[in-house]
């Protein structure tokens, strides 16, 4: 009895000599503390860009008829004037040899009446007459023509034919969609930009340098081509907030094509941006925290929101100032509420130690 007794309390002095030791080594355990810091910089944003051709029309048929030939083939490069399909011509054909049978009729009526004239047998108003039926008969030669030419159809630039929808023999009505025709030569991306990223954008740019953009495709590859922003839209989009911008992208490879989708970045100049070190964050649920010093050294968890993203740094968008000293190192460990003793860096010499160097 008297060594159960012994026993018990030899471990009771061994737990609480153990406990006074992590109790002391946690209060001598010192954190590293930093600040966020203001810089001038600029980051690359990412948007979901649609892809057009730089000319993308429909191929409509502009009389009604058979279909009597197709000269192409869908997905086909096409010149500028080659013969795309005809319409079967024999009616308009016959409607252009009645009317040139009647401008001659109508031009030997004239000749005449005019001679008829000339010896006063007929009055001018007759001649008149004469020619004003030769310049009608005329009118309709040339409109009988115009259709007539209407049963052919030829490109009007340089392109690709879409699908073709309808078979030789096909009934076509006037207005019926034949094929599409696109100039992929070059290729613009049409992305929304952000009022903020907006107003960065347009009122800094010597922070931007230029105007060129890139592009990245659905496969996550990049295009080997920079491309220009051209035009941004006069109006922002009440409601989502954002402004439509247009870049051209050449497009040598043809490797884009209408309606592709990818990823714009965009170069964005910051003025005074409010930088932190990513190592400084933790991440739950989609939303990023830091632990910020508070009243006699406790920390507390505090939400921020990132405007972008720096290798090794985020631009912060909300939930601190640079005035907050945030904790740098330990952050895995650090509890909320939890009192610490810690060692402050200066915010430029942390950043000068990071991959990026802030300038």
């Amino acid at each position: 009895m008297n060594r159960i007794v012994m026993f018990a309390g030899l471990f009771a002095l061994l737990s609480c000599k153990q406990k006074k030791e992590e109790v002391k080594e946690a209060e001598t355990e010192k954190y590293t503390v930093t600040s966020p810091l203001k810089i001038d910089t600029s980051f690359t944003s990412e948007y979901v860009s649609q892809i057009k051709s730089v000319r993308n029309i429909e191929i409509r048929a502009q009389e009604k008829g058979y279909l009597q030939n197709i000269y192409v083939d869908e997905g086909q490069y096409v010149k500028a004037g080659q013969l795309l399909f005809r319409i079967m011509p024999k009616v308009y054909e016959a409607e252009l040899a009645k009317s040139q049978a009647e401008a001659r009729a109508a031009e030997i009526e004239l000749q005449n009446t005019k001679t008829l004239a000339d010896k006063n047998i007929v009055s001018k108003n007759e001649q008149a007459l004469a020619q004003a039926k030769l310049d009608q008969a005329k009118a309709e030669m040339s409109l009988a023509h115009l259709h007539l030419s209407f049963t052919e159809i030829r490109a009007p630039f340089d392109g690709t034919i879409d699908r073709i929808p309808f078979k030789l023999g096909s009934v076509i009505d006037e207005g019926g969609l034949l094929t599409s025709l696109s100039d992929n030569s070059q290729m613009f991306a049409y992305y929304n930009v952000s009022e903020p990223e907006y107003l960065d954008y347009q009122t800094n740019a010597k922070g931007r340098g230029d105007n060129k953009v890139s592009l990245l495709l659905a496969n996550n590859q990049p295009l080997p081509y920079k491309g220009d922003v051209e035009t941004i839209e006069s109006e922002f989009n009440n409601e989502t907030g954002n402004i439509a911008f247009r870049a051209r992208f050449p497009n040598p490879e043809k490797l884009l094509r209408n309606g592709e989708t990818g990823k714009v970045l965009m170069t964005i100049p910051l003025k005074n941006a409010l930088v932190i070190p990513q190592k400084a964050t933790y991440e739950i649920q989609d939303k990023i925290y830091v632990f910020v010093v508070g009243n006699n050294n406790v920390i507390h968890s505090k939400n921020i929101t990132i405007r972008g993203q720096l290798p090794d740094l985020y631009v912060v968008e909300s939930g601190i100032s640079e005035n907050d000293k945030i904790l740098l190192e330990g952050v895995q460990k650090a509890k909320d509420d939890e009192k610490i003793n810690y060692d402050y860096r200066k915010p430029e010499d942390v950043i000068a130690h990071l991959r990026l160097k802030a300038e």
